[in-house]
Parts: C-alpha cells; structure tokens; sequence
C-alpha cells in the first residue's frame, strides 16, 4: 500500500485569536454549527447532561460522530482543512457542501438538507438559532455569509490544542466526567466533573438546566468571546457555588474571578495565556487550582477521586 509521507508544519500552538478580528466569520460559523448540531439533538438517543447533542474536534475540524439511522449509521463533519462539510453514512454514501465566504446560513441550511434527502435521510428541526444574538430562521438568514477559511482554521488550531489539554486533564480523575466536547450553543469546548451527590433542582429552572445541573459539577472550557467577554478565555465554574470561592487562589497569576450571574467564575484571558513561556502548563495550572478551589470548599472526596501515576498503585 502506497502511502505519502508529508512533515507536520511547524505552527504555533497556541495562535493569536482576536475577537474583532474575525468576529463575522466566527458568527457565521456558529450558526453552520447549529444547523448541524440540531440534527445530532434530533436523531441521537438522549444522554445524561446533553451529552448526546454536542460535537467534537476531529483530526480535520469538528465532527458529530456516528447518529444512528434506521439500520446504518451517518455522520457530518465539518473538514476545516479543505473547508468542506462532509456528510458520510455506514453505507458508502456521501455528500458534500464546499464552505466558502458568500454561503449564506439560508443557503448552507437548504443544501444540507437536501444532502440528507439524497441520501435517504428524513428529519424535520426546529429550524433556527437557539440561544443565539441571531434570532432568523435558518431558511431566510442571508444575513450572515462571511467565511474567511484562514481564520476558521485557526480557530481549529487552537480548539486542537485545547481538547488535547483537556483530555489530559479529564484524565486525572476517576469520577463522572463528560467526554471533552463543544456546545454549539455558546460554541464552548468543554470538559465536566461530577461529584456524584444529586441536587435540588429550581421547579423554575428550564429543562436544559434542569438536566444539564441535576448533580453538583466543576465544569472547564473554552469560547472565542461574544457580545459579553470581548476576548477568548478559559473558565470554570463550580455549581452550587460554595461561599467564599472566589478567595481561593488561581493559577497563573494572570487567572482572576469573576461575577458571572451573581456566582465567581474563574476566567484566564486566552490572549494572556498564549504569551507566557510555557502555555500548555499555565493551563493546566489553571484547570487543576481551579478544581481544587471548588472541589474543597464544595467538600469533595479529593485524594479519593485523584488518580494516581500507575507506579504508585
């Protein structure tokens, strides 16, 4: 078997990511992203916490993995190398949507439906944005059309590095954890702790809170900024909010809290982080006093849930 040997690119590995900067594309994105991801939401048997309407950073971009369909399987990723949404079932069939500055979310929304069509695939979705600055309906948004495919790759580069950061942080603990994974709602990459103690949940609260904080968590992630946080950061949350959290020190030095809905939050500017001599360790730095903030004051078993290096078992 023939094979091409090519030498990785030296990149940087965590590349400037200005909001302002590419701010359009990014909105334009978002809502390529939601069009899929309802369509994982539709047709994925549900999962505690929402897990089954997320999707994940592939070798490529971002991808739903396998969704479960009559007797085979399909699933849609977004190759943001070539810059292409690929739609492949179990069966050998694919299609394919080239994105392109100028594919409006009316016109992406309307080709990825019909590539479903040909390949025999029926689903009916609640066709516009959820939580999202954008209220237009998928089918009638010529608004948003800009796609500069220099800037979506970098933002793949860095969702790249991240998730590898992550899951190496995700494995250092033996409870309940999510699998590392993007909400395309508010487009966070993330990654979530579960103590195992089940909470009250508010009669008031929507249903995807009520699923998504039915158990006490710390949860990590990452977004590229919006409308409220005008740059990319990292954050992590305890809920409930133990009293006295945001006392609690932060790694690196450059780590703050903040009031997020009346509950600290703990915020590392992305653009902070990326210029300190060893970045990948600052953030791991970051996640782990983070966790321990909340995992003490919210009593958490911690020597019983840290795993050990193999040698010390």
């Amino acid at each position: 078997m023939a094979s091409t040997l090519v030498s990785p690119p030296v990149l940087d590995e965590f590349p400037p990511l200005p909001l302002e900067e590419w701010e359009k594309t990014k909105d334009t994105l978002h809502l390529y992203l939601q069009v899929v991801g309802k369509i994982r939401l539709k047709l994925m048997p549900r999962r505690n916490h929402w897990w089954n309407v997320t999707l994940y950073v592939t070798s490529r971009g971002l991808g739903t993995g396998p969704i479960p369909y009559k007797f085979y399987t399909f699933e849609c990723e977004f190759d943001l190398i070539e810059h292409q949404l690929l739609l492949r079932t179990s069966t050998g069939a694919t299609e394919s949507i080239k994105l392109q500055d100028g594919l409006s979310v009316s016109a992406f929304y309307l080709q990825v439906m019909k590539a479903l069509e040909v390949l025999g695939i029926q689903v009916e979705l609640l066709a516009k944005p959820y939580d999202n600055k954008s209220s237009i309906p998928f089918a009638q948004d010529h608004t948003h059309a800009t796609y500069n495919p220099e800037q979506v790759h970098r933002y793949w580069r860095v969702l790249v590095t991240i998730d590898q950061v992550l899951e190496e942080f995700s494995g250092r603990f033996y409870g309940k954890t999510c699998p590392v994974q993007l909400y395309w709602h508010h487009l966070d990459l993330t990654v979530t702790r579960f103590s195992g103690k089940r909470i009250p949940v508010k009669p008031e609260a929507s249903i995807v809170e009520k699923d998504a904080y039915s158990h006490e968590v710390i949860s990590f992630g990452f977004w590229p900024g919006d409308n409220d946080v005008r740059f990319p950061a990292f954050y992590s949350y305890t809920f409930p909010s133990p009293e006295g959290l945001d006392k609690e020190p932060l790694q690196p030095k450059q780590a703050t809290w903040q009031d997020a809905n009346g509950s600290p939050m703990a915020v590392l500017n992305y653009e902070e982080l990326r210029l300190l001599d060893a970045p990948r360790q600052a953030l791991l730095d970051f996640l782990e006093s983070a966790y321990q903030a909340g995992a003490k004051l919210a009593k958490w078993p911690v020597e019983e849930l840290t795993v050990k290096p193999l040698q010390a078992l």
